[in-house]
């Protein structure tokens, strides 16, 4: 988690709380930077259309993951924020938390390491868009975002809001999916999607 608890009260104390309906916008691609922003709960997509003017859906934050990081050093945001979800966010103005970091050391440096965390997370989301299979990339993604056994990764939201994540069709991961119950690898609940078994290639 990427939780900003640790920030000075005076801080928090100046942040505010946000709530959000499903499909409200936080921000638009070009609004002026002001903050960034922690989940508190719920789920919010950072999407950016592409030339022709179709979504892309860059990734989807969850309680405990920050937003719009660059902002601290950029003078507008960079991608839409919309909730998938009813939402709550904290949002903390990039002036104060500059003028903290800057005059305590160590508090900049337990904030890079939250970056190092996001950076991290990102070029694996990145690996995953690049495997070509969409069978690989599935699989990747349920042995990536597995909970605590090992194998069952949950399911927030939509099998939709999946496939927008990893970057495949809805119909191409209905499919995939199917194929893999099929096979015996993967097993479907209502909450989450468990590997059963290694698949072969």
């Amino acid at each position: 988690m990427a939780s900003l608890d640790w920030l000075p009260a005076a801080i928090r104390e100046r942040s505010r709380v946000r709530e959000l309906d499903a499909g409200e916008a936080l921000f638009r691609q070009t609004d002026r930077a002001v903050a960034i922003f922690e989940v508190e709960r719920g789920r919010l997509r950072l999407i950016r259309n592409t030339v022709a003017g179709h979504p892309v859906v860059l990734h989807t934050a969850r309680p405990g993951e920050l937003l719009a990081e660059a902002a601290l050093f950029a003078s507008a945001y960079r991608c839409d924020a919309i909730a998938a979800t009813a939402a709550c966010v904290r949002a903390y103005p990039k002036r104060e938390l500059l003028a903290v970091f800057r005059g305590d050391p160590a508090l900049a440096e337990r904030f890079m390491a939250v970056l190092a965390h996001q950076i991290h997370s990102l070029r694996a989301r990145l690996e995953e868009r690049n495997i070509r299979s969409a069978r690989e990339r599935v699989l990747h993604h349920i042995a990536l975002h597995a909970g605590a056994d090992g194998r069952t990764m949950p399911v927030e939201g939509t099998l939709t809001d999946v496939a927008a994540e990893i970057g495949l069709t809805p119909e191409a991961l209905y499919r995939t999916l199917a194929e893999l119950q099929k096979e015996g690898i993967v097993r479907r609940t209502p909450s989450g999607i468990t590997l059963k078994k290694r698949a072969t290639t």
